[in-house]
């Protein structure tokens, strides 16, 4: 197999890493953060490099490139630990083209690519503990329903969306007649109340309350476009997890060739160098497996859904082992919030955490398991 990136792929890598390298450095980060955890501003320019469509079909306003692209812009957004949740656009865009309506699509798509629109996917509930099954939000058919544009209300209360009180729309799972549906919803909408808050790594996040709030129907098979939601963002938290990691090991190395102990730098150390070796190896491991998830995107359900799994797994095994390592290797150092390891860690820890952590995706993927698995006739 040809792992290989392609010239166009390479030139996309090259022009976000300039942007985050000259356009997202760590002070501005810090900066957000302390504002709030999101920046317009920030959202705008990489609008303007065209990132919000990059998943959203040419004929709607998109650049109608695939998974391998989204996950090269994810690791190269990862590396400068950017805050805007652009793998909720990229979600968004992807989910909306292939299971929206036409009418859904014409509306909604273009404001997406172009940045004029953000939507997010509001998905978490309280009892659900990371399972897609589970789910308290009720919907009902309004008896003005006309066309199927707004005939549809919607009760729900939704945990940890991102940037939910400045997002202009949710993608929203809810029961409808016992089955699950997929709904849009504005966030201007009439019903629709948000709370907004940092996250531990310095993004920003809303509990999102809707009390008979309007919204347009997306599919009534919402169980499968959740789900195909959800391995969208397992693929993106993936790529963007390595790119922290890449991040993460290059200031780990960089700062023990200048620490010193006894008169020499700490990175003459033989035990030291072990521990960044093994730090090198787990990343191999994880990049392996984020390419392996983008790959599988495109893949039949059962398949895609099990890709997922295995990938996120080794992914939060390997972010919990170089971000501990890294705080370990720093020392007092690796801690303080004016040191940007101690950022690093904070993301891969709210990454290993997202769209499931590695205790359920290792139960996901035991019970995906075949009944020969593991066993050779």
């Amino acid at each position: 197999m040809d792992f290989n990136f392609s010239d166009d792929q390479e030139q996309l890598r090259d022009a976000v890493r300039k942007w985050v390298t000259k356009g997202y450095a760590f002070d501005r980060r810090r900066a957000i953060a302390s504002a709030g955890g999101f920046s317009h501003e920030a959202y705008t320019e990489i609008a303007e490099l065209g990132l919000c469509g990059l998943s959203i079909p040419e004929a709607h306003g998109g650049l109608g490139m695939g998974p391998i692209e989204s996950m090269v812009v994810m690791e190269e957004l990862g590396r400068g630990l950017v805050l805007e949740p652009i793998a909720h656009t990229l979600l968004a865009g992807a989910v909306l083209s292939v299971w929206a309506p036409e009418t859904v699509k014409a509306t909604w798509l273009p404001k997406i690519a172009s940045g004029e629109a953000r939507v997010v996917l509001a998905h978490q509930e309280r009892a659900a503990r990371y399972r897609l099954d589970i789910c308290d939000a009720k919907a009902i058919e309004n008896s003005n329903n006309t066309e199927g544009a707004k005939g549809w209300s919607l009760t729900a209360n939704k945990s940890i969306v991102p940037a939910g009180d400045l997002a202009d729309a949710f993608l929203v799972p809810a029961m409808l007649r016992g089955q699950h549906a997929l709904f849009l919803v504005e966030r201007q909408a009439s019903g629709v109340r948000t709370r907004g808050y940092r996250t531990q790594d310095g993004s920003r996040a809303a509990e999102v309350q809707l009390d008979n709030a309007d919204a347009t129907l997306i599919t009534l098979d919402g169980l499968a476009a959740l789900e195909h939601a959800v391995d969208i963002g397992i693929a993106a938290a993936c790529a963007e997890a390595v790119g922290v990691m890449d991040t993460t090991l290059a200031i780990t190395v960089d700062y023990m060739n200048q620490r010193k102990q006894f008169g020499v730098v700490i990175s003459s150390f033989q035990a030291l160098r072990h521990r960044v070796a093994d730090m090198k190896m787990q990343l191999e491991l994880a990049r392996s497996m984020s390419y392996y998830a983008s790959l599988k995107l495109n893949a039949p359900a059962d398949e895609r859904r099990a890709a997922m799994a295995r990938a996120k797994y080794q992914l939060g095994q390997s972010m919990r082992f170089v971000g501990q390592q890294a705080v370990q290797l720093h020392g007092g150092n690796g801690v303080t919030d004016e040191y940007m390891v101690s950022h690093c860690f904070k993301k891969l820890t709210q990454l290993e955490m997202t769209f499931g952590d590695s205790l359920h995706q290792l139960c996901e993927v035991s019970t995906r398991m075949q009944d020969t698995a593991g066993v050779f006739a």
